[in-house]
């Protein structure tokens, strides 16, 4: 079994060299990751405004570049399919995150037809009041899908697996803000993929 430190490190090489070729998508990692940072200092604040800044413009912009601009043919630098690097996948695939991402758009929706959320909540709210029910249904659902995954790995891997993941996603915006602050120069000047994909980790 690896050290802590080790398998945090492999976990995130390996989510680098396989899903962040774009450097469209490694630009919307880094706009994500300052999101939220915003939003960790927030939610010592305001945790429902957290929330909204979470969902709102830092998932919409991190899924957006994995689901729209990563490539998802055969991944000449790393020798491996599409299918294979999602079967492989430690953390949320893109059918998971599909599946995650459809609760985050449909709690909106629910919340508008029942105001209380089956019994959830004891009344209506105004339309300010609404927005943060939002938050607040999204934040649990943030919680949620990081404990669901987390326990869920370490009944199908063990435990360090469950607890290395969740550290390396609580830390990826701090991680990200540094690996990714030089891709939209990249990206201005035309460069769509990134050349050092596949190279060997020192």
């Amino acid at each position: 079994m690896h050290s802590f430190k080790e398998a945090l490190a492999i976990q995130r090489w390996d989510d680098h060299r396989y899903y962040h070729h774009s450097r469209i998508n490694q630009s919307l990692h880094f706009f994500s990751a300052l999101c939220f940072i915003v939003a960790y200092a927030e939610v010592f604040k305001d945790p429902v405004v957290s929330a909204l800044i979470g969902w709102l413009l830092a998932m919409t912009s991190r899924q957006a570049g994995h689901f729209f601009f990563e490539p998802k043919g055969y991944d000449e630098a790393n020798q491996a399919t599409h299918e294979h690097k999602e079967d492989i996948k430690v953390g949320y695939n893109l059918r998971r995150k599909a599946v995650l991402l459809a609760i985050w758009a449909a709690a909106p929706a629910v919340l508008w037809f029942d105001p209380t959320l089956f019994g959830v909540f004891k009344t209506g709210a105004s339309h300010a009041g609404f927005v943060r029910r939002v938050g607040e249904v999204w934040l649990a659902v943030g919680i949620g899908g990081l404990l669901f995954r987390t326990v869920q790995l370490m009944i199908i891997k063990d435990l360090q697996t469950g607890l290395v993941w969740i550290t390396k996603i609580l830390t990826d915006p701090f991680h990200d803000a540094m690996l990714y602050c030089k891709s939209p120069l990249h990206l201005l000047r035309g460069e769509l993929i990134d050349p050092a994909i596949g190279e060997n980790r020192a």
